[in-house]
Formats: structure tokens, sequence, C-alpha cells
């Protein structure tokens, strides 16, 4: 019995030791630089493939590279464990894109599978810390984002309806001839294409005030809001950074406060050894 439970740890320890030999393979800079150098090449073949299509070369490649990705997400979850590599949303992520993957390999939907193809390249960002840092950032901004795009949508409504009620007799229809035309219309104002040429000088030279209209609407909305849009994920973008730093000065802060208890053990234990020994003379 006790060499049965012997020979239970001792196996207990092996694997042990296997899963945090792979739990360091997967952690470590040069599984991760492996892993973006293949999503690279698997880019670098969906691009080849809209120059040689059904090309039987490349769907081979595209299989091994598929169950690369495979091999590399039973790895994690064995090294990491599945609580903890379920724990992350960028690993669920990329378990969801993987399983899509060989779920839809062998379906008739082509569009589907070069659909499911092209989001591989997304796992590009999980990949690389400084996209995995903006995209958190992006993702934790957006509660603050629907203000702003609140904010945007009334100032497009507003102008919209004046451009339709003032400018619909000026330009054809499909400029300020209804509500939604002259939303779009409103929409390339804002970024700038054509707008003067096409849209600004036609109506201001029937109607001339029009110039403080669409010289209002591209400070408010080219301007004000996009400058807007920028502080709010610059400012999260900084909030993570001294989320990050913050964490460091309090593991400092511990360690050191270790230390000094770890000093004074030391002093109280050579005090009493001086004087046991003063005793003892």
């Amino acid at each position: 019995m006790k060499k049965m439970e012997q020979e239970i740890q001792l196996h207990q320890s092996h694997n042990n030791s296997f899963k945090n030999k792979v739990k360091n393979l997967v952690q470590s800079q040069q599984f991760q630089s492996a892993i973006i150098a293949i999503i690279l090449l698997n880019g670098l073949i969906i691009i080849t493939e809209t120059y040689f299509t059904d090309n039987r070369f490349l769907l081979t490649i595209d299989q091994i590279i598929v169950w690369v990705f495979v091999l590399e997400m039973v790895l994690k979850v064995f090294g990491l464990g599945a609580k903890k590599y379920f724990s992350d949303r960028w690993n669920i992520f990329d378990f969801t894109i993987v399983a899509a993957s060989l779920i839809f390999y062998a379906t008739p939907f082509v569009s589907v599978l070069r659909l499911i193809r092209v989001l591989r390249l997304i796992r590009m960002i999980p990949a690389i810390p400084a996209l995995r840092k903006i995209i958190d950032a992006l993702m934790k901004s957006v509660p603050a984002l629907t203000g702003i795009l609140g904010l945007c949508m009334l100032i497009f409504t507003i102008y919209a309806i004046i451009g339709t009620t003032f400018f619909s007799e000026v330009l054809p229809y499909e400029f300020f001839g209804s509500f939604h035309t002259s939303l779009f219309t409103l929409m390339q104002v804002v970024t700038f294409e054509s707008w003067a040429s096409q849209v600004a000088r036609p109506i201001i030279a029937a109607v001339p005030w029009a110039w403080a209209y669409f010289v209002s609407f591209i400070v408010i909305g080219a301007l004000v809001i996009l400058n807007l849009v920028v502080a709010v994920i610059l400012s999260y973008l900084g909030q993570e950074d001294d989320a990050l730093r913050q964490e460091q000065m309090d593991r400092l802060y511990k360690e050191n406060q270790e230390l000094k208890d770890d000093i004074k053990e030391i002093k109280e234990l050579i005090l009493e050894s001086k004087k046991i020994h003063i005793k003892s003379k």
C-alpha cells in the first residue's frame, strides 16, 4: 500500500514537472514570437490565395497552420490549466477562432470559410501586448464614448433637419432631398470628402448664409467631437499605465515591508544571542 502511494506521488510529481515545462514554454518569448510569425505567414497565404484561387499547395499550408493553432491551444490549456486559460477573454477569443476554423473547414459555404480565415489574422492582437493594450483601452472607453455618440447623433439630427428644410431645392435629391440623404451628406462633409466643391460651394452660391451652416458643423462635428473621442481614449490608455505603475509600487512596498520585517527578526536574534553569550560568561 505504501509503495503504491509512493508510485502515485512520483507519478503526480512527474506530471506537475511536465506541466510546468509546458507552462514555461507557452509563456516564453520565443514561443510567442513563433506564433506571431505563423499568424503573419497565415496572412501571406490568405493574400496569395486571392491571386491563385483553390491552389492545392496553399490550401495544404493553410491546413497545417490550422493544426499548428490547435496544438498551440492544447498546449496552453494543458500548461496553464483550463480554469486559468478560460479566465482570460483573449484566450476565449483565440479558442473561438480556432474552433470555428475546425468546424467550418469542411463546410460547403466558401464565403464563411474565407471569413474565418481572415478572422484568424485578428489573433495578432492578443499575441502582441501593445495591440492588446490599445484594444483593452478601447473596450473600457466604450461606456464613456456612448455619451459622445449620443451628442454626435443629436448634432447630426439638428443639422440634417436644417439642411433638408433650407437646401432641398438647391441640390439634387441625393444630397439634401430627405432626412436620411441629408445625414449621408453630412457624413461626407464631416469626413472632408469633396465637401467644398460638391456640396458647400453650390449651396453657398444660391444661399449666401449657408457658409455659417457648414463652418459651424465642421467645427462642432469634425473638430470638437473627434477631439473628445481621442481625449477619452487617451485618458483610458493613461489609466491603464497608472494602474500598472500603482501595482508595481504596491509590490515594491510589500517587498520592502517584508525586508524590514526580516531585518528586524535578524536584529532580535543577534541581540538575543548576545544576551545568551553574556550570561554564559
